[in-house]
């Protein structure tokens, strides 16, 4: 027989209680897998919820950081108030000398001598230069002797004309010799005259040798040194003295500032102006407005003013640039806002009006001249409003804000500064009375094993 089934015929068949084992192992395993995965399922669902609750804040928290978002802007403010407010007119101006004198040779010569220091304050007649007089000396004298001579010849002529005067009464002569006379006399006399003119002349320029300073001012850098031969053709001059005292100002205006300074003028009143220098930072004189000019210059639309200073101390100087303020009017007890609240954009001329509530509202308003840190306002506030003055840039309408004093800032008016932050505010995302959470307190779920 075949091997195969020799196999077949000895094989025995299974217990029926072993079968039967054999089909309830595998059931009783699949129920503990689908037991285990649910219960796997759950525990991870637990704690993807646990952790999602703790990474969500508490509302005091929520609430909390929703607040620090709409907190209300720290910001610096003024109250309104009245007072006066200057008019005034900030001009560049240059000094002027009343008096400027180019001391000039009126004669040539050698200069022989200098009698001034540069720098030297002068008065009228005070000794500055000397030429040399000798040429001078000596024509002098030349037409001095011209002059006497001709002198005698008149003296002779005269003599002749009353002897030919008494003769010509007894008819003694002929009248045309008396007239010859008489015309002879004339002729002498104006030689003499001549002659006296060339002996005056002579004098005069026998003084120009002597030069003398013509004003009261102050004596500048020598222009010409000793010993050099000077001419009446040269322009450059020996030295320039100018006028320090009293000195003016020269500044233009706006012609559209003209009527209001006319009137003011023509009502008796002074108009004092300050001299600034070109930094504008310190007063150097004070003065008041001497003369208007009497046109205006079509180029630039402006009008010249001449102010007057005493300058005791000479601290303005020829030629000197300044600022040149000039007060034209004085506004008594006007509403005035400080510089700093003055806003300017699409509204036009605007400040942020604090409400009752701490909230601020754009108000338009309508400012006219500034004086120092004020400008005057002509309508749109009034005395007791309360005006934003720092912290403007980060404003809008009906935003909430937060004043120094409700603050109990140490810097009043001033948030940021060193008071700024010192009002006890609890950090964003904490409330009142209770702490941040510390992270390195915190436990992080672990998941399950």
């Amino acid at each position: 027989m075949d091997e195969r089934v020799d196999r077949a015929d000895t094989r025995v068949a299974p217990d029926p209680a072993s079968r039967e084992t054999q089909v309830t192992r595998p059931s009783r395993r699949g129920y503990w897998v689908l037991t285990s995965l649910i219960l796997i399922a759950l525990l991870g669902g637990g704690w993807y919820l646990w952790a999602h609750r703790q990474a969500e804040p508490t509302p005091k928290v929520a609430s909390a950081r929703h607040s620090a978002k709409t907190a209300a802007q720290p910001v610096g403010f003024a109250t309104i108030d009245t007072g006066d407010v200057r008019i005034m007119l900030n001009e560049l101006g240059t000094v002027t000398s009343l008096d400027t004198v180019t001391v000039l040779t009126q004669i040539n010569g050698e200069l022989q001598q200098i009698g001034f220091n540069e720098g030297q304050v002068v008065k009228k007649g005070d000794f500055l230069a000397q030429i040399d007089p000798r040429p001078y000396q000596a024509a002098l004298e030349q037409a001095q002797g011209t002059l006497a001579r001709d002198q005698g010849l008149l003296a002779q002529a005269q003599s002749d004309l009353k002897r030919f005067q008494t003769l010509g009464r007894q008819d003694s002569i002929a009248q045309q010799q008396l007239d010859d006379q008489r015309f002879l006399v004339q002729q002498d006399t104006g030689l003499v005259q001549t002659d006296q003119g060339a002996v005056d002349a002579a004098k005069v320029n026998l003084a120009y040798c002597h030069i003398v300073s013509p004003i009261d001012g102050q004596v500048g850098l020598r222009l010409v040194d000793l010993g050099n031969y000077v001419q009446t053709s040269s322009t450059s001059g020996l030295v320039v003295i100018t006028q320090m005292q009293p000195i003016s100002v020269l500044f233009s205006v706006p012609e559209d500032n003209l009527p209001d300074i006319i009137q003011r003028v023509r009502a008796g009143a002074t108009l004092p102006v300050e001299a600034y220098d070109r930094a504008n930072t310190r007063l150097l004189a004070t003065g008041q407005l001497g003369t208007i000019d009497n046109v205006i210059d079509t180029t630039t639309g402006t009008l010249k003013l001449r102010a007057m200073f005493a300058n005791p101390d000479e601290l303005l100087y020829p030629n000197q640039f300044v600022n040149a303020r000039l007060l034209v009017n004085t506004m008594k007890n006007t509403v005035r806002v400080p510089v700093p609240a003055v806003q300017r954009g699409e509204p036009g001329t605007f400040v942020y009006l604090i409400n009752a509530n701490d909230t601020v509202s754009v108000r338009p308003i309508k400012v006219g001249p500034t004086d120092g840190g004020y400008e005057a306002v002509l309508s749109g506030l009034k005395p007791g409003d309360r005006v934003v003055t720092d912290g403007t840039d980060r404003l809008r309408d009906g935003a909430a804000v937060s004043l120094p004093a409700a603050r109990g800032s140490a810097a009043v008016g001033s948030p940021g500064g060193k008071g700024a932050g010192t009002s006890g505010s609890p950090p964003t995302g904490t409330t009142p009375g209770e702490s941040a959470p510390n992270p390195a307190h915190q436990r992080r779920p672990q998941p399950p094993q």
